[in-house]
């Protein structure tokens, strides 16, 4: 437990130093591409999302389950296997990307680098995945903060100093915008790709102990992909939800450009704010599936009961005070960020859907932990499906728009949060009304 309180205090701090130079970058973002060009800018960020979840394939989370599990003796034969499994992975998903992504409708209004950049991400995002689930297996926190941290840092640096010393017209100016996203993941990669070879190069020295490359490839995949197929839903759903709300409030009597700048202070201002507290759910979520998975696999059930004590209780002790704050000084907060009025109503509305979120990232990590992969995504569907379903029957109705369809993402949020939460007491040996702890002998 103390290496998990460590580890978490060192992702808290940096994760927290991230999301304010984050919140300066949506600033930055807001006020140079303006509320048409940020709701452009929201309208894309989930396809090319997506395209870099692809590139991740989830191997963080698998390899950092595998090197936890294992001797350290294992470890430079694992680390073979997944590297020669990366760069498989990344070549054919380069071939695959370079046909499909000039035939995506959604980029053909976007200027045509866009793409390159997009292409230029994937063996980078899939490289920095094999570093950055090493470093986590190894309990290395202070690598992944730094990089989490140093992200944001170079995006923020080449923001500024490019809008400052340059005028852009709105195309470029989106597209510049992507190009620092780039930028910085390439110095991450840089970064994690520098100390992983140091290490590598100290485990070498290690005598070590040979696995099977089939035995290495079935562990990653058993765990990559459906966790994948759950983060591609989450992907796809995001991609197409702008769609959604945007063409929802239009049928509610709204214009196409009126739409597009209500999308935008929802996404690119109220969300911005809404989500700044997560950085400590992001942190539960980096640092909970090695844990949990390993307390698991050990049958440890009184120790993931009091750990799921304690993360809820950590929860709410951050989130119910952010969420008062933002419902009571909505106006003040989003007039000195972003100097939008209208924004406010929008994050008052949102605070439900801001503080089940809170709770719904550990408890997706505690489920994937678990080995509930499938629950998770059921979940996930059911929940998207009520959310989808009420958008568009309340943010159509004229005398709602964007607050039915705030009304309709509130539900979701709580609907999965509850099939989650519930799924993991039934798990873990909680159970209700009584709550009575179902010990160790009965599993």
């Amino acid at each position: 437990m103390s290496t998990f309180l460590k580890g978490m205090s060192i992702l808290v701090i940096a994760t927290f130093l991230g999301e304010v130079v984050e919140f300066l970058v949506n600033m930055i973002l807001a006020r140079e591409l303006g509320e048409s060009g940020m709701g452009h800018y929201m309208t894309i960020l989930p396809t090319i999302s997506l395209f870099m979840l692809l590139a991740n394939f989830e191997l963080p989370v698998s390899i950092s389950k595998m090197i936890a599990e294992h001797d350290e003796s294992y470890h430079r034969s694992m680390m073979q296997h997944a590297l020669r499994l990366a760069v498989v992975f990344t070549s054919v998903l380069l071939v695959l990307a370079a046909i499909v992504l000039p035939i995506i409708p959604v980029f053909h209004d976007y200027h045509p680098l866009l793409k390159w950049v997009v292409l230029s991400l994937i063996p980078v995002m899939t490289i920095t995945a094999v570093a950055r689930g090493f470093f986590l297996g190894k309990q290395e926190m202070a690598r992944i903060a730094v990089s989490h941290f140093l992200r944001r840092a170079v995006q923020l640096a080449l923001l500024t100093a490019l809008f400052q010393y340059f005028e852009f017209n709105s195309e470029t100016a989106l597209l510049v915008a992507f190009c620092t996203l780039a930028g910085s993941e390439f110095v991450v990669f840089l970064y994690l790709l520098h100390h992983f070879i140091m290490s590598y190069q100290k485990i070498r020295r290690v005598p070590g102990k040979t696995v099977s490359g089939r035995e290495v490839r079935k562990n990653l995949v058993e765990v990559s992909v459906p966790t994948t197929g759950l983060r591609i839903f989450h992907s796809l759903t995001h991609a197409v939800q702008p769609f959604l709300i945007k063409f929802a409030i239009v049928s509610a009597g709204l214009t196409p450009e009126m739409a597009t700048e209500q999308f935008g202070m929802m996404a690119g201002i109220a969300m911005t704010i809404g989500f700044f507290p997560a950085f400590i759910a992001q942190s539960f979520l980096i640092i909970l599936i090695p844990t949990v998975s390993k307390a698991y696999g050990e049958k440890e059930f009184v120790k993931l009961q009091k750990l799921l004590q304690q993360v809820m209780l950590l929860t709410l002790f951050y989130g119910l005070p952010a969420v008062t704050a933002f419902y009571f000084l909505a106006e003040p907060l989003t007039m000195t960020f972003f100097h939008s009025e209208q924004a406010a109503v929008f994050l008052q509305l949102l605070a439900p859907y801001f503080l089940f979120h809170y709770f719904t990232i550990p408890m997706q990590a505690y489920l994937i932990g678990l080995g509930l992969v499938k629950d998770a995504f059921l979940h996930s569907v059911y929940a998207t499906i009520l959310t989808f379903t009420l958008i568009y029957l309340l943010g159509t109705r004229p005398g709602l728009g964007m607050e039915g369809v705030i009304i309709g993402m509130n539900t979701g949020s709580m609907v999965i949060l509850l099939l989650h939460y519930l799924t993991i007491c039934k798990k873990i040996g909680i159970t209700w009304p009584t709550r009575n702890i179902v010990r160790d002998s009965r599993f």
